[in-house]
């Protein structure tokens, strides 16, 4: 098996939700009881397998996972005689696009679910049918590899963020955003830090993203939803009451009110600060966890805070592997992709390269014996997966823009919000 490797990857950061976890047992019931590589793809002959194309699929993947991918390529090589070659990539989903066209991409690719929209309205993946497999996974990573009725995608991990707090400075959770800030302030008032809470804020585009469940507590979605359950981009839900009101606690939170949010605090800088015991709390993500442990810092994940009536719902981010419209060996990659990659061994492996909980069920219940993942894992279960619709493209800059302005104390509330949607629904043609 060849291997190539580039520079270091960039699959998508904003990606991370579980669904609640079946019984181990149910589950290792439907899958025969086995992590291993199935036996079915033995039973394949390796001309079967290859015929109208090569004996050889390629798969482009972020570096750090080629290495996880060569025992699952081996076995699958050994089964069905058709070589697996990894390629390390650092810009998939660009090249990918590129190359699909002209007959020269790869015929799998590793990549994030919020691709999707962009990469079916290229026409450059192809759907794949997961049959009772599909099952095995957590609804939501189904959910999110799902575009327009069609699933795309075998899910291997899902994220999102939560409100990871310093136990020594704070022994127990809270329910309210308002409540956070009353416990942060109480704790830079005893000196013992100086920020209340941490949310790292890009200096130029703010961050709605890690803002979000603060929004969708209020009642205002990014959008709303069709009869098919998926994201309607003809229902722009920014502009709504909920939204108008997020915008005016923004401002309050923000530097000309009482300081909770500052534009100058980065994500980089926020972690670094979290590290230094400088803050009780931290709305971050799984990734930055590790390092938040090796510095000795006591922590747990809390249900994600409320400013309003409603749930906070967290954008979730699944990561999968999607096979090319154009593949030349489209039956061995669909064989590789079912078969192989949906299996408790890959899954586990993933998860320990990466640390992102798995979206196989079996695997995120053994994973979730660390309570870090598993607190993770329960935030997501009320979380939504990131839209993968085309006209999010279209919403990033002017939703992220008008946040930092109100969060600098610039400008009215209502009037910015409300310019920003006109903006929005301008360019996705409403």
């Amino acid at each position: 098996m060849k291997v190539i490797s580039t520079a270091a990857a960039s699959t998508s950061r904003r990606t991370f939700a579980i669904g609640l976890a079946s019984s181990a047992a149910l589950l290792l019931s439907a899958c025969g009881g086995g992590s291993a590589a199935p036996d079915a793809g033995a039973s394949e002959a390796p001309q079967d397998l290859a015929e109208g194309g090569s004996s050889t699929i390629t798969v482009w993947v972020d570096t750090p996972r080629v290495a996880v991918l060569e025992d699952i390529a081996a076995k699958f090589k050994e089964d069905t005689g058709i070589t697996v070659e990894l390629v390390g990539k650092e810009t998939v989903r660009e090249d990918f696009i590129t190359a699909v066209p002209t007959g020269e991409g790869p015929d799998m690719i590793v990549g994030a679910h919020d691709w999707l929209g962009q990469l079916v309205q290229n026409g450059v993946v192809a759907p794949i049918e997961l049959g009772d497999k599909a099952d095995e996974f957590a609804e939501s990573s189904i959910k999110a590899m799902t575009y327009e009725g069609a699933t795309y995608g075998v899910p291997f991990a899902i994220e999102n963020i939560g409100l990871v707090r310093n136990t020594d400075m704070v022994a127990d959770p809270v329910e309210t955003f308002d409540e956070v800030i009353a416990n942060g302030k109480q704790v830079v008032a005893d000196g013992e830090a100086e920020y209340p809470v941490l949310i790292g804020l890009d200096p130029k585009q703010g961050d709605p993203y890690h803002l979000y469940p603060l929004q969708t507590s209020m009642g205002a979605p990014v959008f709303g939803t069709g009869p098919d359950g998926g994201y309607d981009a003809s229902k722009l839900e920014l502009g709504n009451e909920g939204g108008v009101e997020f915008a005016k606690k923004l401002k309050e939170w923000g530097e000309s009110g009482e300081k909770i949010l500052n534009s100058n605090i980065t994500g980089d800088i926020a972690k670094q600060q979290f590290i230094e015991g400088n803050s009780p709390y931290f709305l971050t993500g799984p990734w930055n966890v590790p390092d938040i442990q090796k510095a000795g810092i006591n922590i747990a994940v809390d249900p994600l805070p409320t400013a309003g009536d409603q749930p906070a719902q967290a954008f979730i981010g699944v990561n999968g592997f999607f096979i090319s419209s154009k593949s030349q060996n489209s039956l061995a990659a669909n064989e590789f992709a079912v078969n192989y990659l949906t299996t408790e061994e890959v899954q586990d492996a993933m998860f320990a390269a990466g640390g992102r909980p798995p979206a196989l069920k079996a695997s995120f219940e053994k994973a979730a014996s660390d309570p870090i993942v598993e607190a993770f894992g329960k935030n997501g279960q009320n979380g939504v997966p990131m839209p993968a619709l085309p006209e999010m493209d279209a919403v990033w800059a002017d939703w992220g823009g008008t946040e930092l302005a109100l969060i600098k104390g610039q400008g009215d509330p209502e009037e910015a919000w409300k310019t920003m949607v006109s903006n929005v629904e301008a360019k996705i043609g409403q």
